[in-house]
């Protein structure tokens, strides 16, 4: 019967509950939007608000409070009359207005939801009403918030607890901001609009202290990640099971967790509490507890309460903490302990209490903690030592936070534990309050409010952001100690100061310097006149690896003359008044001296709207004139122009662009300068400057062959993030590459080695190319000191070799000499034929190594172990391994290790540790990594890369989870460390100026497998691999390493935090599985694993082992991926890749194809106007040489310089044989002449006479004064050539063959008539020829001269009788007639005489008017240069005589002895065609087969006979 009464009960409270949820559900479907109260609304007489207890909030209110009560300005306006009370109510109370609607009542059981509200309100004494009650007369949204008082900051009743996602929802104005964030304590509730109890969590009392709480979000906390937490009585927000005691003080994390628990959690106030009382007469009061509110998904939410809520939490947090200007919370946990007394004092202590609120808010990557410290009365419970009466005296409350699992804690000095805890009420600051203060807690816990200031102690600073650009004008925002607007602060940057500007007494803002230098520098501030003692880390960004703040939308920036140049930028970078000005200005930056400037150019726009866009427009600076060649590259800057209209400080941040070259600017100025060919002015003078720099290639590295031998030597080169495949393969200054990769850290001299392989994965060399690889003078990151020319970080390195590509090959064609000389002498391409690849060794699963010989065994070692290290003096570095015991699996504990720690140092370089993080850890983090100690992390795209003393760290650019990570150190060593699924690999790269200077688990580096295991003391064991045991207790436990130096081993480079040791991690008597098949170590019933591991391993016995100790399938396969990749790591680095280096291309010319492996051919060209010299074709041979040219080696040569060449090798053959052989031959001569004057002294040598001594032979022939061309009886003196053979007994077509007998004439040494003459030509003459004078005048000479125009060149003018013309005026008329002859004459090649077959056919008058030259035979012409008519052939044959072509120069001139008349007739014949042979055609015969003389008849000799000469 009781259970049936019990069961009634409670259906009909479930149905009453219903009814009214129902009822304010259907109440807030009602539109809410804030309108202005209509003025005729009546209010009610009887309507009043009042406050639960007036008098003692006017009688109690703490000074710092006061803000609390003041009257708030009401944004509702009437007009009616009312009492004292409503005016009262109305100035007090913010009313939400709502439209003037008319309600119809809704009535439940004869109540009416307004009674319903009504009766709920003055039950809980919020509310005074009359009879005609109306919330909506008030203006209160009845349907949208069931009538609540949001007014009231401190209202005990909960707003309605049903969010709202809708558009268009509420907006919070400034005014409301302002006032709700004008309370420090946030919200909590005791009671709620449905008779609950609101926020209060009456569960948790004395007898059960916390309550798990279900959050349903993920909350990062202290690097791992909670869906969940455990609200305790005893101050904290706890993530795990506490520890079953307390020892005081306490010390977190525990030191021997696992054996004891160890929590993870916030204590606001870690101390053992119990809940107190309050008097009546407290301001507030709300029930003595614990407290708890979870808002969630506050980012859409657009009810009130979520809005409010979350503009609060937001501007608290931005302000408040440095490096939250962009966070906005998603879920928010409100936690508060309202008069809780201590644990164990007596009954009065229970009004002893303290009041504090914790906060919490993340976006589920950040989260914030705000520690409200309210009230505290008493600081230790008596567990921990403090008196039960006051609660002081012991040990008190601990405040901080721990991340659990024996990991890190963070404890809040110097409160936590202390005596001046009690000033945490009175300090912080947060946002303007004492006794707030405020965290940053998911991966470190970073302090966000000021801090006690104690002497002598070493406290960090907090400060935002952590980086800057190099170039200065990052604002940084600092908190440490409390600040005071009087006191002067100084930041110290590096080797810089600067004054701080006073913001709040949490704050302080420094503005970064102009810094040379880079990577991690140091970062103090002073206060007042006090030393640096508030420390920390900042990290300087170089310009081209810096957080890109400028964009340019196109590549126009950097050709040389563009028309226009678009930019943008985030705005709120700047300001967040999109109104505000800004200004553009332009620097550039030079090394004329020692000391590196940077230069102020220009105002490229003095005053814009911070509308995040401008174009730039080149052609408004065309009049510049402040030039300067040394200025040519620089950057744009951009800051606000009036920065305190915005912020109310003289402070502006500065947004620099990436470095660009000045060609848009100065290409006017530099054309005025040095004109149109500027470019090539600015590239001589560069070149003239840089050869008298020293040599920098000697000391650099050489680039690999292939892209897969550049991507795994993981100890020379990184990716170049100018042109990396993985997240930027625009490679604007390497078109058609891939990939690059660069020299991790600078060489002794500084210089950085590039290699960029193009789609086939092969190197790409300037040789071939324009956009192939450079070696660089300076490198990116500078050499120490930073503060001297060419040693700055990117400016140096643009100034020496970014710069110079612009002016010389850019602005430039490709094949100009500028851009040759370039790439083949300033910056060339070294090729890779002398490249050694890395030694690779490894460790992996459970763990198993393979040494750098390629031995593999298994060592499953408990403790800290050296990997590797050098036994040489000169290079050293260490590189050491942590394993740990893997975790349990279904069949109990596993006897196998892993590796979860790697630590590693160079000579004297920074300590680098990697950690695998804990399981729950690895939500954002994969691995942990720290630089000495201090953790790092590469989540920034500017801190991709970053640099120590001495190494270079750096996760690849597509990795945000920080799973993988490579250490390059200046020796060439390289390490690289892989995470998956929490099981790490790690891969040693050595250089092979390591050979035989190593030792180790991983071995000595010796290319023979047998010495191995060399041991500390340097004895070389002989090892079976197979036997684990012996490999065990001989050689892996040899190396284990503890705190103390052992020699031979060292000591452990590991970071331990709360005082672990080496002997935490290492247990020498822990004894492993040593047996390597699972069919052999597991049981005979487990035969499922066995077949398994086959299943899923194969041929690794790695996997197989792994998958048989643990049953983790995780762990096999990436055992099984770990042992493939390294192995073929190391099959590629062992093989040798065959290059035949560079093959330099001809200048001004080009290669066919950029191949350097075995078989490849190379044709060449050359460009216009040039000339290909040498082999067209080259050939890479199997032996890595190309084959040995065969015409020699190729180049273009110039047209000009190729005539002029070939005209100098005519003429040093003429000079070199010609000559020479001439001298010979006259020296022969010589030496035959002599010797045959020794024999007969008289004997004369016959030597052949020229043609031109016919004349004067003839001029002897006729006697001394004899100057005619014919003999006394006016016959021509026959001139012949003796050096041919003359026959005229030929055979005539068609005639019969007459056979005559050969003669040879008497002319052999004395021939008279032959142009060769005769020195006994005055008593020989030929007696065979008759010379016929028939008109009486002086003979005269038949040769060429007479044949000669009658010219002004002419030395015998004559008349037409043939005498000679000694008047001027004669003269002129005799050279007119000639001339008019000559025009009548042909202007045919050449005048030959008529054939024999024709001749007979012209009339003697025709016959008398041909021309004869005796000295031009057929034969003569046959055997001449001269180019004849086509019927000359056919003439020679026959015996006609061609004569010398027609020109002026040898054809207007008649022959001397023809008489006048005979000359003025007719002009001088034309030769005639060859007549075709008939039979009619006059019979040949010996008077007519040679041409008579004009005027004369032929002499015919007797006899015929041929000469011979």
């Amino acid at each position: 019967m009781r259970f049936k009464t019990v069961l009634t009960f409670i259906v009909v409270t479930i149905l009453a509950l219903t009814t009214v949820i129902a009822n304010e559900n259907y109440s807030s479907e009602l539109d809410n939007d804030t309108q202005v109260i209509d003025s005729k609304i009546k209010i009610s007489k009887d309507a009043e608000f009042v406050e639960m207890v007036p008098e003692i909030v006017q009688a109690q209110t703490k000074p710092k409070s006061k803000n609390i009560d003041k009257p708030l300005t009401s944004t509702v306006k009437t007009t009616t009359t009312s009492t004292t009370a409503t005016t009262t109510a109305a100035k007090s109370t913010t009313l939400k207005p709502t439209p003037a609607i008319a309600l119809a009542a809704r009535t439940l059981n004869g109540v009416t939801p307004k009674n319903m509200t009504r009766n709920f309100l003055q039950r809980v004494g919020a509310l005074k009403v009359s009879e005609g009650f109306s919330l909506a007369e008030f203006g209160l949204d009845v349907f949208g918030d069931g009538g609540y008082d949001w007014s009231n900051n401190n209202n005990r009743m909960a707003p309605p607890s049903i969010p709202s996602h809708v558009a268009n929802g509420y907006v919070i104005s400034p005014q409301r901001l302002q006032e709700i964030r004008s309370h420090m304590m946030y919200w909590y509730f005791d009671q709620d609009m449905y008779g609950g109890r609101g926020d209060y969590q009456y569960d948790i009392h004395a007898s059960m202290t916390q309550l798990h709480k279900n959050l349903n979000f993920r909350l990062p906390f202290f690097g791992f990640i909670y869906n969940y937490t455990r609200l305790s009585l005893n101050g904290y927000l706890e993530f795990s099971d506490p520890p079953e005691y307390l020892t005081y003080p306490l010390n977190f994390p525990i030191k021997d967790w696992p054996k004891r628990r160890d929590p993870a959690f916030i204590g606001i106030w870690f101390s053992k509490c119990r809940v107190g009382r309050i008097y009546p007469t407290d301001i507030d009061q709300r029930t003595p507890g614990v407290y708890f509110r979870l808002e969630r998904d506050l980012i859409t939410r657009t009810d009130r309460f979520g809005v409010e809520v979350r503009e609060r939490t937001m501007w608290d947090i931005r302000e408040g903490v440095v490096g939250a200007e962009t966070f906005i919370p998603k879920h928010v946990v409100i936690a508060t302990w309202k008069n809780v007394s201590f644990a164990g004092g007596i009954d009065n202590s229970l009004f002893r209490t303290n009041t504090f609120q914790m906060i919490l808010a993340t976006d589920e990557v950040y989260s914030y903690a705000i520690f409200n410290y309210d009230l505290l009365k008493w600081s230790s419970n008596t567990e921990a030592g403090g008196d039960t009466t006051t609660g002081e005296g012991g040990v008190p409350a601990y405040v901080g936070f721990n991340a659990g699992n024996g990991t890190r804690s963070y404890e809040y000095k110097p409160y936590s534990q202390q005596m001046v805890i009690r000033d945490l009420t009175g300090r912080g600051w947060g946002n303007g309050f004492p006794g707030r203060h405020l965290f940053r807690i998911d991966e470190q816990i970073l302090i966000g409010s000021c801090n006690k200031d104690i002497d002598a102690a070493y406290l960090p600073l907090t400060f935002a952001p952590e980086a800057g650009n190099m170039l200065g004008g990052t604002v940084v925002n600092i908190t440490g100690p409390c600040f005071d607007p009087k006191i002067r602060v100084t930041c110290h940057f590096d080797t810089e100061d600067v004054l701080g500007t006073y913001v709040n007494k949490n704050r302080v803002i420094c503005v970064q310097p102009f810094l040379k230098a880079e990577g991690w520098v140091r970062f103090e501030i002073s206060v007042g006149n006090q030393r640096f003692k508030w420390r920390g880390k900042y990290f300087v960004e170089t310009p081209a690896l810096a957080t890109e703040k400028i964009f340019f939308e196109t590549e126009d920036v950097h050709q040389k003359s563009p028309d226009q140049i678009h930019i943008s930028w985030d705005p709120y970078n700047l300001t967040s008044n999109l109104n505000a000005n800004i200004m553009i200005s332009l620097w550039g930056y030079r090394e004329v001296t020692i000391y590196p400037q940077l230069e102020y150019i220009d105002v490229v726009e003095a005053s814009l709207t911070n509308t995040g866009s401008y174009v730039i427009y080149p052609k408004n600076y065309i009049n510049r004139n402040n030039y300067n060649n040394d200025l040519q590259f620089g950057f744009l800057q951009i800051n606000l122009t009036s920065p305190e209209q915005y912020s109310g400080l003289k402070i502006s941040p500065t947004l620099w662009s990436r470095p660009i070259p000045l060609g848009w600017y100065f290409n006017k100025q530099w054309e005025r300068r040095h004109g149109l060919k500027w470019p090539q002015a600015l590239c001589d003078n560069w070149v003239r400057s840089d050869r008298f720099l020293r040599t920098f290639t000697g000391d650099l590295p050489l680039c690999p062959c292939t892209l897969e031998q550049a991507v795994n030597d993981k100890g020379r080169y990184r990716p170049d993030k100018e042109c990396d495949k993985d997240s930027n393969p625009t490679c604007l200054r390497h078109k058609n590459a891939i990939h690059c990769v660069v020299s991790g850290t600078p060489v002794a001299e500084g210089a950085e080695q590039e290699c960029c392989y193009d789609r086939y994965g092969f190197l790409m060399l300037t040789q071939d190319q324009v956009w192939g690889s450079r070696p660089r003078r300076n490198h990116n990151l500078g050499k120490m000191p930073w503060n001297e020319a060419g040693k700055v970080p990117t400016l140096s390195n643009w100034f020496h070799d970014m710069r110079p590509w612009y002016s010389c090959c850019y602005w430039q064609k490709e094949q100009s000499v500028n851009c040759e000389t370039f790439r083949f002498e300033r910056r060339p391409s070294q090729d890779c034929v002398g490249y050694q690849a890395p030694g690779v060794a490894g460790v992996f699963g459970d763990p198993h190594l393979i040494t750098f010989d390629g031995a593999q065994y298994t060592f499953n070692g408990l403790g800290e172990f050296v990997l590797s290290r050098s036994v040489a003096a000169d290079q050293r570095f260490e590189v050491q391994g942590r394993f740990e015991q893997l975790p349990k699996n279904l069949h109990g504990p596993v006897m196998a290790t892993q590796l979860t720690a790697m630590a590693m140092r160079g000579n004297t370089t920074t300590t680098i540790e990697v950690r695998l993080r804990p399981k729950f850890a690895r939500w954002r983090y994969a691995l942990d990594v720290l630089a000495d100690g201090r953790p790092i992390y590469f989540d920034r795209e500017s801190m991709k890369f970053q640099h120590f003393d001495g190494v270079t760290v750096y996760t690849p650019t597509y990795l945000l989870n920080q799973s993988q990570v490579v250490v390059m150190f200046d020796s060439g060593v390289g390490v690289e460390v892989v995470e998956n699924e929490g099981y790490m690999t790690g891969r040693v790269y050595l250089p092979w100026n390591f050979i035989n200077k190593t030792a180790g688990l991983l071995g000595n580096w010796s290319f023979n497998v047998f010495d191995d295991f060399v041991l500390p003391d340097s004895t070389i064991l002989n090892l079976n691999l197979n036997n684990l045991q012996q490999i065990y207790y001989n050689f892996g436990l040899k190396w284990m390493l503890a705190d103390r130096y052992i020699p031979g081993v060292g000591a452990a480079l590991f970071n331990r935090e709360d005082g672990r040791t080496a002997s935490y991690y290492s247990n020498a008597s822990f004894v492993p599985n040593f047996v390597k098949e699972p069919q052999d170590f597991l049981p005979a019933n487990r035969s499922y694993d066995v077949e398994r591991a086959e299943e899923l391993c194969g041929e690794s016995y790695q996997c197989r082992y792994d998958y048989g100790m643990t049953l983790n399938v995780d762990l096999a396969h990436f055992t099984k991926i770990y042992y493939d990749t390294l192995v073929n790591i190391r099959t590629l680095n062992s093989k040798r890749i065959v290059s035949c280096g560079v093959l330099e291309t001809p200048r001004f010319g080009r290669k066919l194809s950029f191949d350097f492996m075995p078989g490849a051919k190379i044709s060449f060209e050359c460009n216009e106007g040039f000339v290909l010299m040498g082999d067209q074709r080259r050939e890479c041979m199997a032996n890595g040489l190309w084959n040995m040219p065969e015409y020699g080696y190729t180049y273009c040569l110039r047209e000009i310089f190729y005539t002029r060449r070939i005209a100098f090798i005519a003429i040093a053959i003429i000079v070199c044989v010609i000559l020479p052989l001439m001298v010979c031959i006259v020296c022969g001569i010589y030496r035959f002449r002599q010797k045959q004057l020794k024999e007969d002294p008289s004997w004369q040598m016959s030597i052949p006479r020229s043609r031109a001594s016919s004349r004067s032979n003839l001029r002897q022939l006729s006697g001394p004064d004899d100057d005619s061309d014919t003999n006394g009886t006016e016959t021509l003196k026959k001139s012949r050539s003796y050096d041919k053979v003359y026959r005229t007994n030929e055979p005539l077509p068609g005639k019969p063959r007459i056979d005559f007998p050969a003669k040879k004439w008497d002319l052999d040494d004395e021939d008279v008539t032959s142009s060769e003459g005769s020195e006994n030509k005055d008593t020989k003459i030929a007696s065979d020829i008759e010379y016929v004078n028939k008109i009486g005048d002086k003979p005269r000479q038949m040769g060429r001269r007479s044949l000669r125009n009658n010219s002004s060149t002419d030395q015998d003018q004559h008349e037409d009788d043939g005498t000679a013309i000694d008047d001027p005026t004669q003269q002129e008329q005799q050279q007119q007639g000639a001339q008019q002859k000559a025009n009548i004459t042909t202007n045919s090649a050449y005048n030959q005489p008529p054939s024999p077959e024709t001749d007979d056919e012209h009339s003697p008058t025709q016959l008398q008017q041909r021309q004869y030259s005796p000295t031009f035979s057929g034969v003569d012409s046959r055997n001449s240069s001269m180019n004849y008519q086509t019927n000359a052939a056919a003439q020679n044959r026959f015996g006609g005589v061609p004569v010398l072509p027609n020109n002026t120069k040898f054809f207007n001139r008649p022959p001397s002895n023809i008489p006048a008349g005979a000359t003025a007739i007719t002009p001088l014949r034309q030769a005639p065609a060859v007549a075709q042979q008939t039979p009619t055609t006059m019979p040949l015969t010996q008077d007519n087969g040679l041409p008579s003389p004009p005027y004369a008849a032929s002499p015919t000799p007797s006899v015929q006979r041929s000469t011979e000469v």
